[in-house]
């Protein structure tokens, strides 16, 4: 078990390296999927790696959402100025 947290570990350590930027979700999503990948059958680092993607995914999201959002209370400001 500790060989797979270290593997598991080191994976996201690297993965963090590369780009700061994709690790956001990435550090969560990896450790609750080696959680989950551990007690369903000791897979603790296929877990971890598919955690880290489907973290990374709701981040990409989550900020696409955000964004969206912000533009349209903006516009929503600029159709109210108008009108006054």
């Amino acid at each position: 078990m500790l060989k797979n947290i270290t593997i598991a570990a080191s994976l996201l350590a690297v993965l963090g390296v590369s780009s700061q930027a994709q690790a956001i979700g990435c550090v969560s999503g990896g450790a609750a999927g080696a959680v989950a990948g551990h007690y369903a059958g000791h897979h603790a680092v296929l877990g971890a790696v598919g955690g880290c993607v489907a973290g990374h995914e709701m981040h990409k999201k989550q900020v696409a959402e955000k964004k969206l959002k912000q533009k349209q209370h903006l516009q929503t400001q600029q159709q109210d100025q108008q009108q006054d």
